[in-house]
């Protein structure tokens, strides 16, 4: 491979900064997550429109949360520490908004890998890209003290989501139809 070759390779995944979903997130991903991504606009729709019984303090805030507009991932290093919290909306109860906890975002070179490093419920997993505006996070979900397991291993650990950027420190996972309790999880992230 010629010098050239070999820049060219480097600037373009400094620049994509996560894995490319060109086929490969369609063979990593299980058969139950492409299934709860392609619902992903129901499972939304009906999650909101539970969420809006919630407490109006709450409700408002989600309003907020996702009225912010999309704005490109491009060009953005997501690396680092991140405050994130999450939120809960539909299924047992209509709106839960927990605190903020503490989140890392690591480049292992092919890509942005999320760690949430605080708190009892935890995630681990890698982004893909899913056009300019859009990625597709993997993960597994697991409790504070234990090990996470791989991607994959089974329906109660695994997570799909699409991640949004939404200004210059800010950015959300939204998690359709997760295992327990909720129709739409929501991870907000802010520096």
């Amino acid at each position: 491979m010629t010098l050239r070759a070999i820049m060219f390779a480097v600037a373009a995944t400094l620049a994509t900064g996560s894995a490319h979903a060109d086929g490969t997130v369609q063979k990593i991903m299980t058969a139950a997550d492409k299934t709860r991504l392609a619902q992903y606009g129901e499972t939304r729709k009906a999650a909101l429109a539970e969420a809006k019984a919630g407490q109006p303090a709450e409700v408002k805030e989600l309003d907020e949360v996702l009225a912010r507009p999309m704005v490109a991932f491009s060009n953005k290093d997501l690396t680092g520490m991140w405050q994130c919290r999450t939120i809960k909306a539909g299924g047992l109860g209509p709106l839960v908004i927990y605190g903020w906890f503490k989140c890392r975002i690591s480049d292992d070179g092919s890509g942005w890998m999320l760690e949430k490093t605080t708190g009892s419920q935890r995630t681990s997993g890698r982004f893909y890209d899913d056009g300019e505006k859009r990625s597709i996070y993997l993960g597994s979900g697991f409790v504070a003290g234990e090990k996470p397991k791989r991607y994959g291993a089974g329906p109660k650990t695994d997570q799909a989501g699409y991640a949004f950027r939404t200004g210059a420190n800010a950015w959300r996972i939204e998690f359709p139809a997760p295992y327990y309790e909720s129709k739409l999880d929501i991870i907000e992230f802010k520096r």
